[in-house]
């Protein structure tokens, strides 16, 4: 049985967040809708339908919900060519291809954008596959794109770890039986991360390579190649 490392990708590999947080803030002002700043933030990592019916609430007019999330796609899609990757995410990738781990992405990104992605993390050798909103019925929070990573990478649950930076990351991998691990690089406190069931917590991918040894990453069965 294999060994997956699934990750997600913005916030945690590319430090895009706050980019999502403006395109988003903008598109919901454009269609009239004033949400906060802190409040879109802490619903990044939600796939788009659900990040509306999150802020705007479920008696919403959701025949606007193609217009606004079409609005951020544009918007977003204006900064593809230049999206930064967090330090060392590509050499933590790498690390963990080399130490025998399948690694996949595991993201609420559509193809385009999953493109973009994986051009500024750059590290297309150590990624064994990918797993985005296009694949599965139903986002994160719900286990649906984690068990459908786990498939692609033959892995079971018990030999996986999930790396994530919101609390629908780990929500989504508890549910689906993974251990969960957070970092801090997308902006949400460590306190939050452990409540959604995060059993560690890392600065950023950089941190996390640096203390490897001693992560989650150790304690999974199997041996290290």
């Amino acid at each position: 049985m294999n060994r997956a490392a699934l990750f997600d990708v913005d916030g945690t590999l590319a430090d895009t967040n706050h980019l999502h947080v403006t395109c988003w803030w903008e598109a919901l002002r454009q269609g009239g809708h004033d949400v906060a700043m802190h409040d879109i933030h802490r619903a990044i990592g939600l796939p788009g339908e659900d990040l509306l019916a999150h802020l705007l609430g479920e008696d919403r007019d959701t025949d606007r919900d193609d217009t606004l999330i079409s609005a951020h796609d544009t918007l977003y899609g204006t900064y593809f060519d230049r999206l930064p990757p967090l330090d060392a995410a590509a050499d933590l990738l790498r690390e963990l291809d080399r130490r025998g781990w399948r690694v996949v992405l595991v993201t609420s990104a559509r193809q385009a954008e999953l493109d973009a992605l994986r051009r500024a993390v750059d590290a297309d050798e150590a990624i064994s596959a990918t797993a985005s909103a296009d694949d599965v019925e139903r986002g994160k929070p719900a286990p649906d794109p984690v068990e459908h990573a786990l498939g692609l990478a033959g892995a079971s649950a018990r030999d996986s770890v999930f790396v994530g930076d919101t609390v629908w990351d780990m929500r989504a991998a508890g549910r689906a039986g993974v251990t969960c691990v957070g970092l801090l690089c997308g902006g949400i406190p460590r306190a939050d991360l452990e409540g959604a069931g995060a059993r560690a917590v890392y600065r950023d991918p950089a941190d996390l390579l640096a203390r490897l040894a001693d992560s989650p990453f150790a304690d999974t069965a199997g041996p290290v190649a």
